[in-house]
């Protein structure tokens, strides 16, 4: 009986305006970068979209159009986050707030490129 309720409230949905439990930060935190990340993706799309037809102005001078460059960063940056929020987990290394402290650094910054882009898309 004991093992079904476990069971039961590891399966609910985290109350994620006031979690209480490191678990349900965890997974609020995992929530709020997993959002981020179909934002920015759904952003890179329209500001890439915006790079290939700027992309058709005529201007060879050698080096790499808008949109190469841009994917060439956007993959630069993608490394760059991953691996400055598993830094930045290690103040918790080991603990069971780690995993939420990596999942918030992933969603601020996802959040932040996601404006980036956007701002991107508008100035060009």
């Amino acid at each position: 009986m004991m093992l079904l309720a476990l069971l039961l409230i590891a399966g609910q949905e985290p109350q994620c305006d006031n979690p209480i439990a490191q678990s349900d930060m965890t997974r609020c935190e995992i929530r709020r970068f997993e959002a981020a990340d179909r934002a920015m993706n759904r952003q890179w799309k329209i500001t890439l979209a915006a790079m290939r037809q700027y992309d058709r102005t005529p201007e060879d001078d050698g080096r790499l159009g808008y949109a190469d460059q841009l994917l060439a960063a956007q993959r630069a940056w993608l490394a760059y986050r991953d691996t400055h929020c598993r830094s930045d987990g290690y103040r918790m290394r080991g603990g069971s707030a780690e995993p939420m402290l990596v999942a918030s650094c992933r969603a601020e910054l996802t959040e932040n490129r996601t404006r980036q882009l956007a701002a991107l898309a508008e100035t060009n």
